[in-house]
């Protein structure tokens, strides 16, 4: 892309009309070892999926977090919800994260594989960062996924902070929280394909 989209302002961004995700229905969250074979051949059989994890917050000075609890995959789909506490599906886990064959595309992800080292002890394989991406084609000031949405899908990402900041450690997910995990997911995959056609319009 020679010439860097016009990035939107935080007041244009919040009178867009909502981003549309994925519906609940479209989210499976991982109980069982059963259900985690069936994600992790439909997550590698997609090669591309978007990519995130959730932390329950700390709140103390010098607390350190047990993160990561939540990793969320999603392909153009669907989206499959991954709790740490979940002992049984840590195989899967463990392959989906260090499958070179599978990309996982995300946004600020630095932090993540950071907790990711500390709890599960690998550094995964095949990242897209897309922070970096688009300082790579040339954007000065920092991309997030509210911003990159804005500038491609003309929409806004909603995020609510009561549920970034809420108990991603709990046993059971709330709806709104199942939501915000996959679509985090789900809306770094769809920037992913915009970026990759706008840049393929822009050399041809």
């Amino acid at each position: 892309m020679s010439h860097p989209r016009k990035t939107p302002h935080k007041t244009e961004i919040a009178e867009l009309e909502p981003f549309i995700g994925l519906e609940l229905e479209r989210v499976f969250v991982v109980k069982n070892k059963r259900q985690a074979g069936i994600a992790l051949e439909e997550l590698t059989q997609a090669a591309l999926v978007g990519f995130d994890t959730e932390s329950k917050p700390t709140f103390q000075k010098g607390e350190k977090s047990e993160g990561p609890h939540v990793l969320q995959f999603a392909t153009t789909e669907k989206a499959f919800i991954f709790q740490s506490h979940i002992e049984a599906s840590h195989s899967a886990i463990l392959e989906l994260l260090k499958s070179t064959n599978l990309t996982k595309i995300g946004f600020g992800l630095d932090g993540d594989l950071t907790q990711i080292a500390n709890r599960f002890g690998i550094r995964p394989s095949s990242i897209i960062d897309l922070d970096r991406s688009f300082r790579t084609l040339g954007y000065r000031n920092a991309v997030g996924a509210k911003t990159a949405i804005a500038m491609f899908f003309n929409r806004k990402l909603t995020k609510s902070k009561s549920i970034t900041t809420s108990n991603w450690g709990a046993l059971e997910l709330t709806d709104r929280q199942l939501l915000y995990a996959a679509n985090d997911a789900y809306a770094a995959l769809q920037v992913f394909h915009a970026l990759r056609n706008d840049t393929l319009h822009a050399t041809e």
